[in-house]
């Protein structure tokens, strides 16, 4: 992710007033490193981000020196004394945590896993809108990292010895020296010969060329919730990549994509139709079906029914996800006026219009009226 382009308040980072301690700034960045800690917060795409900024917050305002030329000439004045953040040698937020806190993870106590995580993996689930009513088991079929079946994951050919690496000696980790904001520090990074596994194979697995995984073709069910909307997504644990050396495997995202429906608009719970009514019956009133999720319903339009009315139908609409009850159906009444017209159907009409007087064209509610009601209702939705 790209750093912004205008850096931010080192004081408005952290949270602290400009005529703050060392010992209020250590806290308040230490308090803002364990919401960023990546033990606990797996799901903020901006963590990294994020943390980058609390530590040059940090590194600027632990230092009198730096502190006192920011604070009488800004971040321009930090840029014209040579001073520039580069926390980007560090390959994920782990690293940064292991380089400011140690491996011990300082900030919990607890230490960072040696082998990296399995990635998650995402794959879309197209469904109709009668199957994202009723929910259900779906299958989805997608790739991911497996662990290769022909070495069992040691990345050896079966039968041919594994050594340990000669570069860490086995252990699987390294130390490199890294800057920080309390000076130099060595951080323990995983081995590049061997990949943190600490031995080396004599003669690669021929199926996965060494490496213990391959990319697999998996095919699971996938429980989806009655009332789901497009564009939410599904979680499944541990469905995800394999991890290196036993490592946890990543998660399965399933994006759902809910395909338009002829028949409906969806917004929110409800559902809204549209109920073609020939003129004549919007005049007289009439009892018509219109479509619901299960079937067919029947609405009565009552006599004088106008152009874009709305009939409600209680509890036919979505199932609330997760909750109980269902949204309603607002069913859009469309007034048809016919194009054309038989000698005898003319004859008719202008008989009628010839009777139409005032009184029978008078409303309850102006059409203005009603067109301020409706903007204001949705203007406040």
């Amino acid at each position: 992710m790209a750093r912004p382009a205008t850096p931010r308040d080192p004081y408005e980072v952290l949270g602290v007033p400009r005529g703050a301690d060392e010992g209020q700034i250590k806290k308040a960045f230490r308090s803002l490193a364990r919401e960023l800690h990546p033990d606990v917060n797996t799901d903020d795409p901006q963590a990294e981000e994020k943390f980058k900024q609390a530590a040059e917050a940090y590194e600027i305002l632990s230092d009198p020196e730096r502190r006192a030329t920011y604070d009488r000439y800004g971040h321009e004045g930090l840029r014209s004394g040579g001073y520039q953040p580069n926390f980007d040698q560090f390959g994920s937020l782990g690293d940064l945590f292991e380089a400011f806190f140690g491996a011990g993870g300082g900030v919990f106590g607890g230490g960072f896993r040696g082998a990296a995580s399995g990635a998650d993996v995402g794959v879309e689930l197209d469904l109709d809108l009668a199957q994202a009513a009723a929910g259900g088991v779906f299958t989805v079929t997608y790739e991911a990292v497996d662990r290769c079946e022909h070495c069992h994951g040691n990345g050896a050919e079966p039968g041919t010895p594994i050594e340990t690496c000669e570069r860490c000696g086995g252990a699987g980790r390294r130390q490199a020296v890294a800057r920080t904001p309390f000076g130099q520090v060595m951080r323990t990074v995983a081995c590049d010969a061997c990949g943190g596994d600490g031995r080396i194979a004599t003669q690669p697995c021929a199926d996965c060329r060494g490496k213990g995984m391959v990319m697999a073709t998996r095919t699971v069910g996938v429980e989806v919730p009655a009332g789901i909307a497009d564009g939410q997504r599904v979680r499944i644990g541990g469905r995800g990549s394999v991890g290196d050396a036993g490592a946890p495997a990543g998660d399965l995202y399933v994006l759902i994509a809910v395909r338009e429906d002829e028949r409906f608009v969806r917004e929110g719970d409800d559902l809204i139709t549209v109920l073609d009514v020939p003129a004549p019956l919007a005049a007289l009133g009439s009892s018509m079906d219109v479509p619901t999720l299960s079937g067919t319903a029947s609405v009565d339009v009552a006599p004088g029914t106008q152009p874009g009315e709305i009939i409600t139908l209680r509890g036919e609409g979505m199932p609330r996800l997760q909750r109980h009850g269902h949204g309603d159906l607002r069913v859009v009444v469309n007034v048809q006026i016919p194009r054309r017209l038989s000698d005898e159907q003319r004859s008719l009409l202008q008989a009628l219009s010839a009777t139409i007087t005032e009184d029978n064209m008078r409303a309850d509610e102006s059409m203005f009226s009603r067109l301020r009601r409706s903007l204001h209702f949705h203007h406040n939705q």
